[in-house]
């Protein structure tokens, strides 16, 4: 938090190492230490000034309002499967260990989930965080599974989740049910750009009530479909790979 603090601060112009330690009540020592930690990163550069803003910054911007605009594109074909489910039909990216729902088409079924736009989750807590995922290797899975659970795992729960994982990672596609006892079943497809790599991911949620057995395998064609067409606007090509 303390260097998040920190790159507050520089948002508007360079800032000393001294000033920082002083405006954020921390000794010179961490202010130092955490300025240059951030510096490693990227986050961060060295001026005449004091530290500025970084070219790692400048770059998770781009990428953020190429996401977001991304978003706005999509918005129109989400909104065509829901009104063709009734389901409600999320879209959402990740960010760190978490993923954020950007946005939401309201369904028409009676029951809806409650999740809104701008509400972030630990990533393998949801579908959608699941298919942000499937390209990671399984140590990043069980690492980021761990963070979800609050941090321990038995061992064949463990194994039981990375077996699903790696069968939502061969059809890639991710067909989840809730552990939180609420009831709520969803199905998410990877959305990938020109490079081919998952930058968004599309869901539809809803009650198991409505997300049946019975209609699983239509509701997943539809999703997948969807999110095909919605990389496509992202450049890319499932087929040949090539980008557009």
């Amino acid at each position: 938090m303390r260097a998040l603090d920190i790159l507050d601060e520089v948002i508007d112009g360079p800032v000393r190492a001294v000033d920082l330690a002083r405006k954020l009540d921390m000794s010179k020592t961490t202010a130092h230490r955490l300025a240059h930690a951030l510096k490693s990163r990227d986050y961060l550069s060295s001026t005449s000034d004091g530290f500025a803003l970084g070219p790692k910054l400048m770059q998770l911007g781009v990428l953020a309002g190429e996401q977001v605009d991304l978003v706005r594109h999509a918005r129109p074909i989400m909104t065509r499967l829901s009104e063709e489910t009734g389901f409600c039909v999320f879209a959402g990216m990740r960010e760190g260990d978490w993923s954020r729902h950007l946005e939401r088409v309201t369904g028409t079924q009676r029951l809806r989930v409650a999740t809104a736009p701008g509400d972030r989750r630990p990533i393998a807590e949801t579908g959608l965080g699941k298919a942000l995922i499937l390209d990671e290797p399984e140590d990043e899975w069980k690492r980021l599974y761990r963070l979800s659970q609050g941090g321990r795992v038995a061992a064949d729960k463990m194994d039981a989740w990375l077996e699903r994982m790696r069968q939502f990672r061969d059809a890639d596609q991710v067909r989840h049910e809730s552990e939180l006892g609420d009831g709520v079943r969803s199905i998410a497809s990877p959305v990938r750009n020109a490079k081919g790599s998952i930058c968004l991911a599309l869901s539809i949620a809803s009650a198991a009530q409505y997300l049946t057995d019975e209609n699983s395998e239509e509701l997943a064609a539809r999703v997948r479909a969807t999110a095909d067409e919605i990389s496509e606007l992202a450049g890319y090509r499932a087929k040949s790979g090539a980008s557009a």
